[in-house]
Order: structure tokens, then C-alpha cells, then sequence
């Protein structure tokens, strides 16, 4: 092969690179804004954020948010939104600690009737956007104030709990250490919860193969564009970064349970999303209804269908926190709407629908979770918090306007 062809195919390999960068630069950007975050604040707390316990507390403080935000997703990126996922988790906190407390009922039990009522949310909200045609903004506002009194009159101005411990095990707890612990081969006289750390390094593995495996098939189909280096670095760094995590947590207390579940449904999500029908139809109702619906889409359906699953994951995040703070408490949920929809967007979802990642969505709720946290260890005021976030997701938003007038 001549030189000019050699140094023609080169270019052209850069260009490629370059131009992939360029159109997926706030995907990365998210990833490698959080990872500076972090290096930012372990500095200047002087180690504190990756202590083990810090850590452990930032995932049980965010897994309510985390667990809605992904039920947020997939109502943003089919162009509505839910602003009564505060009020409404604080509610359903309240109806499963009434209960399983005051009327002394199974924990599953509880947890079964908590996540009905969600169901039932879900419906009609979901039936009045899809069916009636109402906003979504209107209907979930109205929503707010509703479960707001009702979160309010349920519990008549009192905590209710402790909850039962099967609950509080299940989903405050850490992952059970059938194995025991043995020495840790980093830190001298330190031990790690063999159990936790050979799951984690398992399950890491298996995502690395898969997602090989499922680059070579699309790949192979002609249906992947990402340059393979990009590739390798953004799935060892994820890998790398999901490792020393969960090293940190077998050195402390084990795996905790909330990060399981949170591990759980982020792949569950992923498949639903990346790998189904119905994830496929989500995102091409955000991106054009009218044309979704002309090739046969069945779009009010499939919002009907996003607020059900909202109603559900809600439920699940009400019990988390209630379960955290071992109450269920009349100011519970509040304000926690605009953490979830700012994950959401701050991750990559855009505004106009019909874009949005999992991934993204899960990554802006931690980069909002270590701010907060940061900023609190840093001794910064609630005022100056407030306005930093709102920065942050107003530049987000701006990125995302900006991008969208671009193309």
C-alpha cells in the first residue's frame, strides 16, 4: 500500500474519531464531569468523599432518586414530564408505614397494597395524558398538591414507624456475608467482605464480555458507529471506577442493599430501553409523535404504560426513604421532583424529547448526590447550593438548546 493511501486512511480514521467526539460530546462530558467532581472534593475534603462510609451514606441518601429518575427517563423522552414524584413518594412512604405500623400487616403485604396504590397513580395520571389529552404538566401539578394533603391528612401531622425489620433489612441493609472476611491485600491489618467483593468482580466481568459481545454483533451488522478506542476506555473506566467502589464497600460494611436494587434496575432499564420494541417506540414517540403514530405506533398506549411504571418505581423509592429515616414523616418527599427531573436532564435527556440514556440519567443524579454532599462537607451554605445546582442544570439545558438550534 502506497504512503498517500496509508496516511489517506489515517486521516480518515481521525476525522471519524473526531467527529463522534464532536456529536457525542455531552454523553462523555456527563462521565467525565462526575469523575472530576469527585477528584475535586476528595481533594478538598482531604479524602473524606471516598471514605467507605461517606460512600455508603451517598448511595442510601440518592437511591430514591436514582430509582425515579429512571421512571422519569422514559416519560421525558416521550416528551412529557411528572412533577408529582415528590409528594407522591412521600404519600406512598405513608400508606406503606399506616400499613405495616398502625394496622400491623406482613411487610409484603404492606409492600404489595404501596405499590398497588402506585399502580392506580399512575393510571390515572396516566389516562388523563394519554386519553384525555391533558398536559402532563398541568395533570402531575394538580397531582403535587393532591398527594401533598393527602400525604398530610394520612398521617394527621405525626411520624409513623419503626417499620418492621424484614423491610428495613431488605432495603436500608447490606448484601448477607455467607462467606465471611479475610485480609485485605491492599491495607495492612484492614479485611473485606469476600462475599460483596467476588460478586461485584463477577458481575463486572460479565458486563465487560457482554458489552464486547455486543459491539462484535453490531458491529458485524453495520449498526455501530463508536470508535473502538472510545469504546475500551468508557467501559474500563466504568468498569474500573464499579470495582473500587464496591472494593470500598467489602472494606466497610459489605455491598449495600440499595445499591443492588439500584444495580438491579439500571440494567433492567438498559434492556428495556437499548434492546426492546417498546423501548424503541418510547423514543421515537419523543422524537416525533405524529409520525410515530402514523407507522402504526400505538403512542397513547405507550404514555399511559410510562406512567404506570413511574407510579410503581415511585412506591419503591417512597418505602426507601421512609425505611432510611425509619419514619414516615409528613414533610417526606418534598422538593424531591426537582432533584429527579435535574438528573434526568443534567444526564443527557433533552427537553424536546426522544433523547435520553439510562446511563445519563443515573450519572446526573450522583453528580447532583456528590455536590451535595461535597458542598455540605465543605461547609458551603444551603444558599449557595441552591444556586449551584440551579446553575448546573441550567447550563445542562442550555447545552442541550444549544445543540438542538445546531442540528
Amino acid at each position: 500500500m502506497s504512503t498517500e493511501a496509508v496516511s489517506g486512511a489515517d486521516h480518515q480514521e481521525r476525522a471519524s474519531f473526531g467527529s463522534y467526539l464532536k456529536n457525542n460530546i455531552r454523553e462523555y462530558g456527563m462521565l467525565i464531569s462526575l469523575i472530576a467532581i469527585m477528584l475535586y472534593f476528595q481533594y478538598s475534603t482531604d479524602g473524606k468523599l471516598f471514605n467507605p462510609d461517606n460512600l455508603t451514606s451517598i448511595i442510601q441518601q440518592r437511591g430514591y432518586i436514582v430509582v425515579m429518575a429512571l421512571g422519569m427517563l422514559l416519560i421525558i423522552v416521550a416528551g412529557h414530564i411528572d412533577l408529582s414524584v415528590g409528594w407522591l413518594s412521600g404519600f406512598l412512604g405513608a400508606v406503606s408505614a399506616i400499613a405495616m405500623v398502625d394496622y400491623g400487616m406482613p411487610w409484603y403485604l404492606g409492600v404489595a397494597i404501596t405499590v398497588v396504590v402506585g399502580v392506580v397513580v399512575g393510571c390515572v395520571q396516566g389516562y388523563s395524558v394519554a386519553y384525555l389529552k391533558m398536559p402532563s404538566f398541568i395533570v402531575t401539578l394538580a397531582g403535587m398538591l393532591v398527594f401533598r394533603g393527602l400525604t398530610l391528612n394520612t398521617l394527621g401531622g405525626r411520624n409513623v414507624g419503626p417499620f418492621p425489620d424484614e423491610i428495613s433489612t431488605l432495603l436500608t441493609g447490606f448484601f448477607p456475608e455467607f462467606v465471611g472476611k479475610a485480609p485485605d491485600p491492599f491495607v495492612a491489618g484492614g479485611t473485606v467482605h469476600v462475599a460483596s467483593l467476588a460478586i461485584s468482580v463477577v458481575v463486572v466481568v460479565a458486563m465487560l464480555l457482554g458489552a464486547f459481545m455486543s459491539r462484535a454483533k453490531q458491529v458485524a451488522r453495520g449498526m455501530n458507529d463508536e470508535p473502538f478506542v472510545i469504546f475500551v476506555i468508557k467501559n474500563f473506566a466504568i468498569a474500573g471506577m464499579l470495582l473500587y467502589l464496591c472494593y470500598l464497600f467489602a472494606t466497610y460494611k459489605g455491598l449495600p442493599n440499595v445499591f443492588v436494587i439500584i444495580g438491579v434496575l439500571i440494567a433492567f432499564y438498559s434492556f428495556i430501553a437499548t434492546r426492546t420494541v417498546i423501548g424503541r417506540r418510547v423514543f421515537a414517540l419523543g422524537g416525533n409523535e405524529k409520525a410515530a403514530k402514523l407507522s402504526g405506533i400505538n403512542t397513547e398506549r405507550l404514555v399511559f404504560y410510562a406512567f404506570i411504571n413511574m407510579g410503581v418505581l415511585t412506591a419503591l423509592a417512597g418505602m426507601m426513604f421512609a425505611t432510611r429515616l425509619g419514619w414516615a414523616t409528613p414533610k417526606a418527599g418534598e422538593g424531591f421532583e426537582l432533584d429527579v427531573i435535574a438528573a434526568c436532564f443534567i444526564g443527557g435527556a433533552s427537553a424536546y424529547g426522544g433523547v435520553g440514556t439510562v446511563m445519563g440519567a443515573v450519572i446526573g443524579a450522583f453528580i447532583m448526590g456528590v455536590l451535595n454532599n461535597g458542598m455540605t462537607m465543605e461547609g458551603i451554605g444551603i444558599d449557595w447550593q441552591f444556586m449551584i445546582k440551579g446553575a448546573v442544570l441550567f447550563f445542562a439545558v442550555l447545552i442541550d438548546v444549544y445543540n438542538k438550534t445546531k442540528s
